[in-house]
């Protein structure tokens, strides 16, 4: 029969002795009453959708653009971003939007004078979308912003960014899951995807 040697029994008897410890500290706090913090905790709302671990670039736009620049006007979402029926996806600014400030600020900036060419061809400038929808979801701003979502919620501060990426992970199905059941929300597949029919999958009826 192998005797262990002083070592290892010194080496067994110190890690046993931190288990023994850990599991006391665990019971007593198991016991302990719900101190202030931990009860802000329990009550606070929501939490907003998860930041995106690999964040992709910001897309090159045809015109540089800050919403940390423009937001601390005192501009609002709404005001550049306006959700058209049947609400999927929020529009850009109308350039004449755009031109009704820029016709006098700042109308020398090689920037603008280029806003300036797409406001008097009647074009629209062609911005770059950040966010897209995933094929197959069904998603509306409308319904969101009607259950008094933020767009803070699912697109972080955006007051302090200079350019626009997918910095919250809003194409991840547990953020939209855990966001619907943090809030109380549906979150069976048919809330999200369309179900798909018999004749879809090629299944003849009995």
């Amino acid at each position: 029969m192998n005797k262990s040697s002083p070592a290892v029994n010194k080496t067994r008897a110190a890690v046993c002795s931190q288990t023994v410890l850990c599991v006391l500290i665990l019971t007593l706090m198991a016991g302990l009453p719900i101190t202030a913090g931990a009860q802000q905790a329990a009550e606070r709302p929501a939490q907003d959708v998860p930041d995106n671990y690999a964040p992709p670039p910001a897309p090159g736009q045809p015109l540089p653009f800050s919403h940390k620049k423009h937001l601390a006007f005192g501009l609002v979402c709404q005001m550049c971003h306006t959700n058209p029926d049947a609400g999927a996806l929020m529009t850009y600014p109308a350039t004449e939007t755009c031109m009704s400030c820029h016709r006098t600020v700042a109308a020398d900036k090689p920037a603008i004078i280029e806003l300036q060419k797409y406001s008097d061809s009647g074009q629209a400038v062609p911005w770059l979308r950040a966010y897209e929808v995933t094929p197959g979801v069904n998603w509306s701003h409308r319904k969101h912003l009607d259950a008094g979502a933020q767009c803070e919620t699912c697109h972080g501060d955006v007051s302090q960014f200079d350019d626009t990426s997918e910095r919250k992970a809003t194409d991840a199905m547990a953020s939209c899951i855990g966001c619907h059941q943090s809030r109380g929300a549906d979150a069976k597949c048919a809330t999200c995807h369309r179900w798909p029919a018999d004749q879809d999958l090629d299944i003849e009826p009995h």
